[in-house]
Formats: structure tokens, sequence, C-alpha cells
């Protein structure tokens, strides 16, 4: 990706009924990448299943408990209530109760990731992703008829989900000092904050793509979120220069 070799997390979504499938590619596996990989998951799908099986992923379990018992992350609890749909966890090394998923992303080595070509983003390479998808989709058959394609099994199950509700605003929220030289400080990396909030607290809202910061019940700043691979290193600084326009007029040297 822009000529770096870069290791990726990849969120698999499968349909039960029709094995269509969904792939998606972060740089990260957190909170805010599931909420958006859902999201988009569920707009080319076309609809929201009623039931959706998960291992015990961090992202969406505290803790597992005896049987079935889960305490189930309070956010990602959040975003199945807004989507409306029921979240089931197989046991603990028991890939087998998701079989589905599991084979889907073996097939995908072969089927996708072998012949992949360059991408100059991680933005690029999701578009081409989900352009493959679709394509599979028309090309693979149904594994237990083989006259028919997945997408021909897909527009049938389509007709029984749940309509897609607007996106769940799937933030995850810090706390943040704001520095005499109006900056956070987010995964190493600096953004600038209008200057008459420096020293003061401020709230981060952190998305899979953008930076968003609220003080007094309004956005003060949004920000691209900035990833930095090399942790390493020193970081970026992201400046807006606007924040800084009553410094100037109040200190025009």
């Amino acid at each position: 990706i822009d000529g770096t070799r870069t290791k990726l997390q990849i969120a698999h979504f499968k349909l039960s009924h029709s094995r269509a499938f969904y792939l998606r590619a972060y740089l990260l596996q957190s909170h805010e990448m599931l909420f958006d990989a859902h999201y988009h998951a569920f707009q080319v799908f076309g609809g929201i299943p009623e039931r959706g099986i998960y291992d015990n992923m961090k992202t969406a379990v505290d803790k597992v408990g005896r049987g079935k018992a889960r305490l189930v992350n309070k956010r990602f609890q959040a975003m199945v209530s807004h989507y409306l749909f029921e979240a089931e966890f197989c046991n603990p090394a028991a890939g087998w109760e998701k079989g589905q998923v599991e084979k889907g992303v073996r097939d995908a080595r072969h089927r996708l990731w072998q012949d992949a070509p360059l991408f100059p983003s991680l933005e690029a390479l999701n578009a081409w992703l989900q352009q493959r998808c679709l394509e599979l989709w028309q090309e693979l058959p149904h594994p237990q008829d083989k006259h028919c394609t997945l997408s021909d099994y897909w527009e049938a199950e389509r007709e029984h989900m749940m309509a897609v509700p607007a996106a769940f605003d799937g933030f995850v929220e810090y706390t943040k000092r704001v520095s005499s030289t109006c900056l956070i400080t987010f995964e190493h990396n600096r953004y600038s904050i209008p200057a008459s909030f420096a020293n003061r607290v401020v709230s981060l809202r952190v998305y899979a793509d953008r930076l968003v910061v609220v003080a007094e019940a309004h956005v003060v700043a949004v920000h691209q979120r900035v990833f930095s691979r090399d942790h390493s290193a020193t970081g970026k600084t992201i400046y807006d220069w606007r924040h800084y326009l009553s410094v100037v007029q109040r200190k025009p040297g």
C-alpha cells in the first residue's frame, strides 16, 4: 500500500443461507474499526440478519464465563441494539461453530490475496475488495445447489433481512488536555485544536477514519486520522491553520 508492505486486519462477514461474503481491511483491530466494518457489510448485503455468530474477540467480549455466559462489551452491545440483531458467541477454541467464516478466511487466500495488485491507499484496497466480492458472488456456485450462484441465493435471502438504519455512531471517546501550543496527542501523533481551548480539557471521539474533538457540546475540530506504523518514531503533527488565526491576530509577529 503506497509502496509499503503493510500488515492488515481483515473483517470477514458471511451470510449463512446464500454464503455471500464481504471483506474489509483495516490497519488496526479496535472498536471503531469493528463498528465501521459492520455498517459497510450491512450496506453491501442490503439488509441485516436477525442473528450474528461471533468468536470471543476482545472488541466484543470483555470476559468469557462458563458455558455460554459472556460479559459483552458495552459499546459492542450498543451497536447490536442499534441494528436490532441478536449476537451469539462460540465456545472458546471451537472454530467449527462458525465454520463458514473459517472456510471463508482460507478461501480468500487464493481467491483474493494471492493475486491482489498494489494499491495507492487503504481506501483503494477496500474499493477493490468490495468489487471482487460482488464479482465472486456472480461466479461461484452455491455449495448446496451447483445450478445457482451465490448471487441467486442472496437475492432471495435479502428479502428476509431487516432494513439498514442510519449508521451506528461508532466512536470511542477519550478525555484529552490541550497543550499550550494547541495540540492533543493520540497514537503518537499530534493534532491541532482551536487556540481558545489551549490548556483546557476536551473530548476526543475516535472513528475508523477521522478524529472529532468536542468541547462545550460543540464539535470544535475534525481531522483525518493518521496511522503511524513505526511506534519508535516521534509521530506526525497535523495542523489546521485556521485554529491559530486568533493567535496571529493577537500576536502578528
